[in-house]
């Protein structure tokens, strides 16, 4: 007859398993965002029926990698000091995500590939609000631009991160390089125009 404790272990046993899987599935779709699910299963060191036993398909399982990946991205964004001047802030930010963004741009295809847009735009809220407030806030201080929709610069951004990890892939960037790059063509988008510009 079962037991309560028999019961906590099979629980137990099986976020284990589930924990296992999903960091199996981020190792290996960030290396082959057309990694499948046997080759997840092999990863994790599991059997096809026990990944399905807790993900129905591909999908859902694509979808925990990035939520995963998001939720780990989310610790360290939280824990950068984005108090004080709004351009310093950003890079602070800037530097803590763009090796998040490179480690998870493979895990992003394979999301793009599997996921509706809007799914994969919901898992990314946190993220794109906090840059949309530092940018509203390096507004008000004067130091960034107010001729272009928040939104849109938001959107660039991201654009702007998600390429960079690309050169990197490509050999086209240099990984030392990277942050400062990133930064740099950042901040010029931001930047007040001057009188002379336009």
């Amino acid at each position: 007859m079962p037991t309560a404790a028999s019961g906590r272990r099979r629980r137990a046993d099986a976020e284990r398993s589930i924990a296992r899987i999903v960091a199996a599935a981020r190792e290996s779709l960030s290396r082959d965002p057309n990694a499948s699910i046997d080759d997840i299963a092999k990863a994790a060191g599991v059997g096809r029926m026990t990944l399905y036993g807790h993900f129905r398909n591909r999908a859902e399982l694509v979808e925990a990698a990035l939520t995963d990946a998001l939720r780990a991205g989310e610790e360290v964004l939280s824990a950068v000091d984005l108090t004080g001047d709004a351009r310093a802030a950003l890079t602070r930010l800037l530097e803590s995500s763009w090796s998040l963004v490179a480690e998870s741009t493979a895990l992003l295809t394979a999301a793009q590939g599997t996921l509706p847009p809007g799914r994969i735009r919901n898992l990314h809220t946190a993220p794109a609000e906090r840059v949309e407030e530092l940018i509203r806030r390096g507004q008000d201080q004067g130091v960034f631009r107010t001729d272009l929709p928040i939104t849109w610069l938001v959107g660039v951004i991201q654009f702007v991160l998600h390429g960079a990890a690309e050169e990197i892939r490509t050999g086209r960037l240099e990984p030392d390089d990277t942050a400062h790059v990133i930064i740099a063509t950042v901040q010029s988008i931001l930047a007040v125009p001057s009188a002379n510009d336009g």
